[in-house]
């Protein structure tokens, strides 16, 4: 409906072809703007200040919280509504948190915001990609995703289109081709003008309503979902037969029989685990933002339980800042071998790292190849380019592109690569190049060296995953044999064993060959995704950090994945992180993140499902027992508070680094379930035996409230074993405080339990013998 009336609310505007050197003026630009055609996304999905206040306030548990309230209001029984201060007070906090993270969230994304190369009165400009109108003109080049439906003005280029069709295949385009909004540029480059814009185009038409409805769920919140799904459905028949019965059948008068099975009822609702775990994982997003990392989801929260990471050599182990050491002319191209190359990458529109080292080591580029304006073919590692003079030039690896004559040059080329350098070949040829790929050998002309250093902080930070229990794997499009030595001097371990990917057949099964190998050379974007996709099926939960362009689809596929901000921006839509800083040591700091959140809150998780498990139980045997609920809300009350929702918090943020094992609802069930049956034989114990003794319900509650007490701090102390400073604080300060309550509450707890018993127990003694 939003997206209709942003249409309705647009003026129409007359159509322009402005040329690719000019594009639009700043006068139209700004006229298309104001009539509503520019390239502003569909509703934001980040919250507004009153929907944070709505999404805490009107949910279904605090209706049934003002419900059971009233209820109790009703009949007098005020003392017993302290419940809702509890409930206030969690409100408050899930406000305070969710506006605090989008604080920090909206920073972050003011930093991390996609933009675009435009053209406007002849002046290239870099604005925000919502900054775009209808007509602009924009650049593309390899890497960049288009933003907005568009046709090719100028220029010929390759495009994947696997985020929106699902197929990998590249796509040319030429002019007066259509690009879709979503696809990202591979090869070559293009002037082109916008033609749909905003909720107009085709990745908004069929994404747009999934994007605003559906949002990724964790396992925890899944988990949690199912469990208060079955609580709200159980919540109301209870409260109605247990009501009743202490009416009509127990005659326990209206105020208790109101209380108790109020009690009962709140007993049984995990009032603040929802949202303990809702603003936990909302505020873990802060830390990674502090660590120059933007979030696209909390699904890197649940990256603790990954046990495999996938690297990419250039730009995550390496800086990705190449340098030409040498260059090795053959025959009569001494002196002119990496000119020329430079020359066919400019002639391409190459930006990348490559491109940049030959502009630094032989200046600026240009010359005869700037015509042709003809795309580097970048498959299987090779470059070609047609000059007008009809000779075919490729750039390339020299294996691939050498092919049977590799071998006459093995002498010069592989002590390069077994010194962990990048080696290309510059080769001329006539008639070879055939439907893109080579249809006999070139003849070369000589060879350009380069090398990526590794990043000084790769191995302290490949250390850490290996001391953490996690497989490293490193999947480089480069040559094996130079990958594995850039992967030894980082410090991967069984870098030895790598494999040549160039060497297996596309459709092989790779789930054996991506167990027993570590490092992965000469892999297409396809293997790539089909290593990632092998890892996944022998029940490994796989990691994946890229950077270009070919990282996309393993990204897509990867368990947890992540990009640097310095790479293409088609990984950094796909990826769930990104790195602002494209600083790969900050990945230990973001995996402690997540295992402290996860580890906390299964702990915090526990206490809630104690109270959860012994009242629903108790609740469930006394619908066929002749005796009310034994405790009244302000005990539960004084039970949540004290021994489940204050220490719960504070230990939610306290430093737990243990590696994630298991399901996350199967480890709090296993925790809790103890201490929730040991309250459920406690409290049925007491009624039983209270009730032979003829004790009054108000002693045997308070007898029911010790005893459950008790075991909740015995329930916290095992989860805090082994105490540190902190936790001992805690565990303290929580006995010390139900103790003073108990103190406080004299009037109703201490005085009246210990009279009535000492005078029925003491009927059962013999009389004291006559002196």
């Amino acid at each position: 409906m939003k997206q209709n009336r942003k249409r309705s609310e647009r003026r129409p505007v007359e159509r322009l072809c402005p040329t690719p050197e000019t594009g639009l003026t700043e006068e139209q630009a700004a006229q298309r703007r104001a009539a509503g055609w520019n390239n502003a996304a569909q509703d934001s999905l980040s919250k507004t200040e009153w929907q944070i206040v709505r999404d805490n306030v009107f949910t279904f548990f605090n209706f049934v919280f003002v419900a059971l309230a009233a209820c109790l209001f009703a009949v007098g029984a005020y003392r017993d509504m302290m419940f809702l201060g509890i409930v206030a007070a969690n409100v408050f906090i899930g406000i305070v948190q969710e506006l605090r993270v989008k604080r920090t969230l909206d920073k972050v994304t003011l930093l991390s915001g996609s933009t675009a190369c435009v053209v406007r009165g002849g002046r290239t400009r870099t604005v925000p990609t919502d900054e775009l109108v209808l007509d602009d003109i924009v650049l593309l080049r390899p890497g960049s995703q288009v933003c907005a439906d568009a046709v090719v003005a100028d220029g010929t280029l390759e495009v994947n289109e696997a985020l929106l069709t699902g197929e990998a295949e590249l796509v040319q385009k030429r002019p007066g081709d259509t690009l879709l909004s979503g696809s990202f540029v591979v090869t070559g480059a293009c002037a082109a003008r916008l033609d749909k814009v905003g909720t107009d185009c085709y990745a908004a038409r069929i994404t747009g309503e999934a994007r605003r409805r559906k949002r990724h769920r964790s396992e925890m919140m899944r988990a949690l979902d199912r469990l208060l799904r079955f609580i709200s459905i159980a919540i109301i028949p209870v409260f109605v037969i247990m009501f009743c019965k202490a009416v009509f059948l127990l005659h326990t008068g209206l105020e208790y029989a109101m209380s108790s099975t109020v009690a009962a009822i709140i007993g049984m609702i995990p009032e603040g685990l929802y949202l303990l775990v809702s603003v936990a994982l909302a505020v873990s997003v802060i830390s990674p933002a502090q660590q120059n990392a933007g979030s696209r989801a909390f699904l890197h929260r649940e990256s603790g339980p990954v046990d495999t990471l996938c690297l990419d050599k250039t730009g995550t182990i390496t800086e990705g800042c190449m340098e030409v050491l040498e260059t090795i002319p053959y025959r009569a191209w001494r002196g002119r071998t990496g000119r020329a190359a430079g020359q066919l990458y400019a002639a391409a529109g190459e930006d990348n790292a490559t491109a940049q080292a030959l502009r630094a080591r032989f200046g600026a580029l240009g010359g005869g190849w700037q015509q042709s304006r003809r795309p580097l073919q970048l498959r299987a590692q090779v470059g070609a380019l047609v000059p007008k003079d009809g000779d075919e030039y490729i750039l390339g690896a020299p294996e691939i592109v050498l092919g049977g004559g590799y071998a006459a040059f093995r002498g010069t080329v592989e002590p390069q690569l077994a010194a962990g350098r990048r080696v290309l070949v510059l080769a001329r040829g006539h008639g070879v190049l055939e439907g893109g790929t080579l249809q006999h050998d070139p003849q070369a002309l000589g060879f350009v060296v380069l090398s990526d250093k590794i990043r000084a902080d790769a191995p302290a930070t490949l250390a850490y995953f290996k001391a953490q229990g996690v497989d490293i794997k490193v999947i480089s499009g480069d040559n094996a044999v130079s990958v594995a030595e850039v992967a030894r001097r980082a410090g991967v371990e069984g870098a030895e064993h790598y494999l040549d990917m160039s060497r297996v057949p596309e459709d092989a099964d790779l789930r054996g060959a991506a167990q027993a190998h570590a490092v992965f050379g000469r892999v297409t974007p396809q293997q790539k995704r089909a290593l990632i996709c092998a890892l996944k099926d022998t029940g490994r939960t796989v990691a994946m950090i890229g950077d270009g362009v070919n990282d996309v689809l393993a990204l897509k596929d990867a368990d947890c994945s992540i990009a640097m901000a310095a790479g293409s921006e088609a990984a950094q839509h796909v990826a769930q992180l990104v790195l602002l800083s494209s600083n790969f040591s900050a990945m230990p700091q973001i995996v402690k993140e997540g295992r402290r959140v996860i580890n906390n809150i299964e702990r915090s998780a526990t206490l809630f499902l104690v109270k959860n498990i012994f009242s629903f139980v108790v609740s469930l045997v006394l619908l066929f027992a002749a005796m009310p609920y034994p405790l009244v809300p302000a005990q539960i009350s004084l039970l949540s508070g004290l021994l489940i929702g204050v220490p719960s918090f504070l230990l939610t943020f306290e430093p737990s680094y243990g590696r994630v094992r298991g399901s996350f609802m199967r480890s709090v069930l296993l925790n809790a379930l103890p201490g929730g049956l040991v309250n459920v034989v406690n409290l049925l114990a007491v009624m039983w035996i209270g009730s032979g003794m003829g004790l009054p319900m108000e002693q045997i509650s308070t007898v029911c409230t010790l005893l459950a007490g008790t075991a909740g701090f015995m329930v916290l102390l095992f989860l805090c074993w082994p105490l540190s400073r902190w936790r001992f604080a805690i565990v303290a300060a929580m006995g010390v405080g139900f103790i003073g309550a108990c103190v406080l509450w004299g009037r109703c707890l201490a005085f009246p339990l210990f009279q009535g018993v000492r005078g029925r127990c003491w009927a059962y003694l013999p009389p004291p013998l006559p002196r």
